[in-house]
């Protein structure tokens, strides 16, 4: 049987580490470690370095599957208010709601999750159909900050705050909060503002929890250049415009694919022209009509089986 043959560089196609990477299956340098790992598989044959890959071409990444897509025709943004109780996974075996769900799906694409938050955080949630992005957004050499309206029950001593923004070791290493700023509250329960710059599990939590502090309420209200704006409701959502979207990828040092303006400004001229051509012919499509109408308009009453009968 012969081998399938891998596209070699002088012919169309995208490197392979290019293409998983936007399609959100990890970073380039993630896919070329997995590469070196012999963990990824094209058309069934070890991927090498260098290989180039085409729309249809079925991919092995180590226990998962994809299938190669071509360029997303628009980069997308959506800003989610996830509420309490949902869970950031594609399917809960114990079926519980998923934020997938929430949003529903995307002709085209996929949605890909930028980072997550635990099932009793809310707050802002992004997705992107577009994988190097949200690679850039979640990668912790980005440094990209994250911040949360926390309100703790317990005693929060200077000495706790010096230690969380110095930084403590947890059983995953060290970490610690950028900024720690009083948002005020009463009795026990007090609200306080925190940014970092990882997305470690439950890390906002397990940092408090070291000082002897419970969270009660956890809600993350920024990422990157991004607020959940005020007027979105828990549980709905918003889709950022085309402006917002390349601000975002300057807010991270993120280049913008040129060849992203040339299909939105195709897309938008047949929007434009088809919106045109209903204004001024309005819906042209009329319903078939069955059977013949007299002079005035009116529909003929058909003649019955009887009175054919009779007439012979």
């Amino acid at each position: 049987m012969s081998e399938k043959h891998i596209p070699p560089d002088n012919e169309k196609g995208e490197r392979i580490q290019k293409a998983l990477a936007r399609m959100g299956y990890g970073s380039r340098r993630e896919i070329e470690r997995l590469i070196g790992e012999n963990k990824i598989r094209i058309n069934g044959q070890p991927a090498k370095l260098g290989d180039h890959v085409k729309a249809g071409d079925k991919v092995n990444i180590g226990n998962r599957r994809a299938v190669i897509s071509s360029e997303v025709n628009r980069i997308r943004v959506l800003i989610y208010n996830k509420p309490e109780g949902e869970i950031c996974t594609q399917k809960d075996e114990q079926g519980r709601k998923t934020v997938f769900e929430s949003i529903g799906k995307i002709n085209n694409g996929r949605w890909i999750s930028v980072g997550r938050l635990d099932i009793n955080s809310s707050g802002l949630l992004l997705f992107t159909n577009y994988g190097e992005l949200a690679n850039h957004l979640m990668h912790p050499s980005s440094e990209i900050e994250r911040e949360y309206a926390v309100r703790v029950n317990g005693v929060v001593t200077d000495d706790a705050v010096k230690n969380l923004l110095k930084g403590v070791e947890l059983e995953d290493g060290f970490s610690k909060f950028d900024t720690i700023t009083d948002s005020g509250g009463q009795g026990a329960n007090h609200w306080y503002h925190v940014t970092l710059k990882e997305g470690k599990n439950r890390e906002v939590r397990r940092l408090w929890q070291s000082q002897d502090v419970r969270v009660s309420r956890l809600t993350r209200v920024r990422y990157a250049n991004l607020s959940l704006p005020r007027t979105l409701k828990v549980g709905r959502k918003v889709e950022l415009s085309l402006d917002e979207v390349k601000s975002l990828f300057e807010f991270v040092k993120l280049d913008w694919p040129e060849s992203r303006d040339e299909k939105s400004k195709e897309l938008r001229n047949k929007a434009k022209k088809t919106s045109i051509k209903q204004h001024l012919y309005g819906n042209q499509s009329q319903p078939k009509s069955t059977g013949s109408r007299n002079k005035a308009g009116l529909r003929k009453k058909p003649k019955s089986v009887q009175s054919k009968a009779k007439k012979k």
